[in-house]
């Protein structure tokens, strides 16, 4: 496989790895070196990529598992979880005071989650993965994602509804 062949088989995903590394990580700077470890596997293999059946599902995988690894590594202790991506357009600043309390409340509460529950919620609700990518992504069966989903939701459910009730985190 030559160099452009490899560059149409990994652009389209090319964001969602940063972002899962993103999400993981929370330093752009780590998530950009996670993307290019990632991309500098892909490569290394670029001869038997095409018999994956799905690339992007082995390239989310490999970020997982690297992320996870750093994770445990002694930067770790550095780390902390943040989501970047949200904007709103032209609010009042009352309306952006709110949602960034809320996000910072969201943050808290995703941060109170277990890592596997974390990893469910990113894969499912932000990058839009299907049950049965994430199982093999995660290698879990669909029923234990399905249900580790509900848990993660639900709780976040009720730490939001305990904040925005009572004012308190």
């Amino acid at each position: 496989m030559n160099q452009n062949e490899f560059i149409q088989i990994v652009n389209p995903f090319k964001d969602k790895v940063f972002r899962l590394a993103k999400r993981l990580l929370v330093s752009v700077e780590e998530a950009e070196d996670a993307t290019q470890e990632v991309m500098v596997k892909l490569w290394t293999k670029n001869e038997t990529l095409p018999n994956y059946n799905s690339v992007e599902a082995l390239a989310m995988t490999m970020t997982k598992n690297y992320c996870l690894d750093q994770l445990k590594s002694k930067r770790a202790s550095n780390l902390q979880l943040v989501h970047s991506n949200y904007s709103d357009r032209s609010p009042s600043v009352q309306k952006q005071v709110e949602d960034r309390d809320r996000w910072a409340w969201m943050e808290k509460a995703m941060g109170d989650l277990p890592e596997q529950q974390k990893l469910i919620v990113q894969l499912r609700d932000i990058e839009q993965y299907e049950y049965e990518e994430i199982a093999s992504m995660l290698d879990m069966n669909e029923t234990a994602i399905r249900v580790a989903l509900s848990r993660a939701r639900k709780a976040l459910r009720d730490k939001m509804t305990k904040t925005e009730n009572y004012g308190i985190a």
